[in-house]
């Protein structure tokens, strides 16, 4: 079984993580507890950075408590969870100021059903990294409002067909929520990433009534994105040594678009982010690294190694792609890729140093081709900081 491992901003705040041991056992380590690195330079040039993107997000902050839009919280969301994951910080962040309004705000967005979000869009989306912002504080006050969203979560995943049968490639997935009729990898794992980590809080609840996921109907859904024809039987899913065990965006349907095989078939192009989000998903499902469908997407993963660009897409989404990959690699407890042709890569140390040289003077990011709000510095900031911060804990 793939061990649970922190979250990005629980680790700041002292929890414990299970570090998978060449035994297979697990061990625990304190990640406040002082680390030998072999390379300290590198580990200083991390915090420098990661210092200069803290104090960019502290002084870009809407005197209303709220990082870049009033109307989505998933930002100030991903904000918080950058704070919290400050490496010198000797207590928790919520006591700062901008963390107290960041949460103030945070909380003005709870609406009764548990979902959290202003402007009804992107509920899942809003919803999901709100509750993994509240998590990291580990405050007992915010623990009602975390198990209700965990149930409205629980509530958004998919049933197109007949009510209780997987009888249609959607289902088991979990999407934006209103106006988006589809589910789709990336809420997926979101929804799943909050689930995975308040699980422990639910089940310490004990709450009457309270239902779970249908793990086996997501499960499902993940493997139905994956060009895998072994488990993914859909007309569209390739074993072609470009695709095979990688992800698209939903079924039938990749943002990276089609390419031509020289079969004369056509294929739905795997790419880096989203595959990286669907490595992840098998991770929240707990599913055995030795599973077939786990080892292929690592296998492409390894194989389509590159921080030039987010593989298949090119500049777009490329900070999500590096955030992603960061969380993926560290909850697999891979230190090492080693690609087809036998290269070891420090993941960690490239993907640094790439940050480092990407940090633009005034100590934020932000990506020249603006899809996915990636021209916004308030969103590519967090996503920058929150990896420099899980990387630093492991230099």
């Amino acid at each position: 079984m793939i061990n649970r491992f922190d979250m990005l901003g629980l680790s700041a705040v002292g929890v414990a993580i299970l570090v998978a041991g060449n035994s297979g056992r697990a061990a625990e380590r304190s990640l406040t507890s002082p680390v030998l690195s072999p390379n300290l330079s590198l580990r200083n040039e991390v915090k420098r950075s990661v210092d200069k993107g803290l104090k960019w997000l502290e002084e870009n902050q809407n005197v209303k408590g709220f990082w870049s839009t009033e109307e989505h919280p998933a930002v100030t969301a991903l904000a918080l969870v950058a704070l919290q994951g400050n490496p010198a910080a000797s207590d928790q962040k919520t006591g700062a100021d901008g963390s107290k309004k960041g949460y103030a705000y945070l909380l003005s967005c709870v609406k009764p059903d548990g979902s959290i979000y202003n402007k009804k869009e992107l509920i899942n989306y809003n919803t999901a990294l709100s509750v993994m912002a509240l998590l990291t504080t580990q405050q007992a006050e915010y623990k009602p409002i975390i198990l209700k969203g965990r149930q409205f979560l629980i509530g958004l995943q998919s049933d197109f067909g007949e009510p209780g049968k997987l009888d249609n490639a959607l289902d088991g997935g979990i999407g934006y929520g209103s106006r988006y009729p589809h589910s789709d990898m990336s809420n997926t794992m979101l929804a799943l990433e909050a689930l995975y980590y308040s699980k422990q809080l639910a089940e310490d609840s004990n709450l009457a009534g309270a239902r779970d996921l249908n793990w086996a109907a997501a499960i499902q859904f993940i493997q139905n994105c994956q060009n895998l024809p072994s488990h993914n039987k859909q007309p569209w899913a390739s074993d072609d040594s470009q695709n095979k065990g990688g992800f698209v965006y939903f079924p039938g349907h990749s943002m990276a678009g089609e390419t031509n095989l020289p079969s004369g078939r056509v294929a739905l192009r795997s790419y880096g982010s989203i595959s990286y989000a669907g490595l992840l998903s098998y991770i929240y499902a707990e599913m055995k690294q030795e599973d077939p469908r786990v080892r292929a997407v690592m296998e492409w993963l390894r194989n389509n190694f590159t921080l030039e660009e987010n593989p298949g897409m090119g500049p777009q989404g490329l900070f999500y792609y590096y955030h992603t990959m960061t969380k993926a690699l560290t909850v697999a407890g891979v230190d090492e890729l080693m690609t087809s042709d036998g290269r070891k890569i420090d993941w960690r140390k490239e993907l640094a140093l790439r940050l480092i040289n990407l940090q633009q003077k005034d100590g934020s990011w932000a990506n020249e081709n603006g899809r996915w709000w990636e021209k916004d510095p308030a969103l590519v900031t967090s996503y920058a900081v929150i990896s420099l911060e899980m990387i630093y804990r492991r230099l």
